[in-house]
Parts: structure tokens; sequence; C-alpha cells
């Protein structure tokens, strides 16, 4: 499993060098899908449910699920939200990451920041013995006390030799309620915050979901493994903050 996403965190990090304005989407797909096979492994997402890629690339508005096209091309002040997994050795790794696209306003940049925040703060909730609704209600505490929305029909998940294993694990939620966290579950927390409304839209596409109110979206994702002495981050926004502080 920390192989799997030691090499999404690469993969991402890979496409921190190429995220810029004029980029299109589907280039950035192009780079991922080589960058895992060349690694060894097989993108997770590619034919999943029939997912026609190798990465979801989700821009502004768009909550997560976007289909990366040639049509959409990266501006200045966008923000563009990677989620991309990899199967490697019999396992799967997830996670994602909301880069911006030059230089965006300082409140797109206050709702990334917020976003990334709350999902650390869930991870510190995800303590063997304690309940997933902790983390819930930590995610969703945070958020909503800095005046952001949280998205209900999306939830994080177990992950392991599958993409999507139980537990479902939502960012909104009450404390003490839900699966208990045992020793060596993997679990993906991945906060999915509106600037806006909670309400989203799923598009004609059958994939893209979208704010309703088409104010922009911010979704970050880590894979963890709860242990007894504490949450252990699988995944990885090192490789990635590396190119970005370089940039």
């Amino acid at each position: 499993m920390y192989h799997a996403n030691q090499l999404v965190g690469m993969t991402l990090g890979e496409l921190a060098k190429h995220i810029s304005p004029g980029v299109t989407t589907l280039a950035l797909d192009k780079i991922a899908e080589e960058f895992i096979r060349d690694h060894g492994a097989t993108p997770a997402f590619l034919g999943y449910g029939g997912f026609p890629n190798s990465i979801c690339v989700s821009v502004n508005e768009q909550v997560v699920h976007g289909i990366p096209s040639s049509k959409r091309i990266l501006e200045d002040g966008d923000i563009v939200s990677i989620d991309c997994g990899t199967v490697l050795n019999g396992f799967v790794g997830d996670s994602a990451y909301t880069f911006e696209v030059g230089e965006v306003s300082v409140e797109v940049r206050r709702l990334l920041k917020t976003t990334k925040e709350s999902l650390y703060i869930g991870i510190q909730a995800a303590v063997e013995g304690h309940r997933i609704g902790d983390i819930s209600s930590a995610v969703q505490v945070y958020n909503e006390a800095n005046g952001y929305s949280v998205v209900r029909e999306l939830v994080g998940h177990g992950i392991g030799r599958q993409m999507h294993e139980e537990p479902e694990v939502p960012n909104y939620g009450r404390r003490g309620c839900g699966s208990l966290l045992r020793k060596g579950m993997c679990i993906c927390i991945e906060p999915m915050i509106n600037m806006g409304s909670k309400n989203v839209v799923f598009e004609k596409d059958g994939w893209t979901v979208r704010t309703r109110d088409r104010k922009p979206s911010a979704h970050f994702e880590h894979c963890i493994a709860i242990y007894p002495e504490g949450p252990r981050i699988l995944s990885s926004f090192d490789f990635l903050e590396k190119v970005l502080n370089n940039k």
C-alpha cells in the first residue's frame, strides 16, 4: 500500500511540472499514464466503472471526476483538482491535490488552504478505537467554521486491493458514530469543500460533478493506515510541493 501510494505522490509531482496556463487537461492525463506505466504500475482509474482516462481533472467549479479533454485549456487564475490512482503489485494507491494555475484570487487561495488544513485535521482524528464519525465531524466543523460548505453526495472510502472498500468516510457527521477504526485499516480521507452552497450537479457525461452555483470547489486526499501509535500517511504531497516551491 505504501509503495502504490508513494507512486501516486510521484505522479502528482510529475504533473506539477506541467500545470500552467495553456496546457490541456488531456495532455496532463497522457503525462500521468505514461509516468505510471513507466514505473511498473497501471492507472487505477482507467476503465474503472467505464471511466475513460487515467486521472480525474476537475477545474474551478468542478468538484470531482472531471474527464480530461483536449478542449479544456487551463487558464491563469484557474484551480485544478487532480485525483490519481495506481495499482502496483496488487495494491491500490489514491490521492488528490488542488493546484493553482498562475495567479489565483486571495479568496480562492483561502479556500484551498482551509480545505487542505481540514484534511490533516481529519487525519489527526483517525485514531485506533475512534470512529469514522470522529473524522467526519472534525472535517465538517473546521470548514463550516471558516464559512465553507461540505459536499454530501461524495465521500472518502476504504482502500486496499480494491479502489473502493468499506467503510465510507464522509466529510460530515457526528463524533462517536460510524465504523470503528481498527489497526491495519487503510482509508482515504478526502475533503470536497465548496466556496458557496453545498449543492452539486451531476453532469450529463455521467462523471463530472460540479457545484450548482458554479462557485469554486477544492479537493485534497490522502490515503492513511491506522496504527496504535496514530495514523500513518501512505500517500505524499512532498514530491509535488518540492516542484511548486521551485517554480
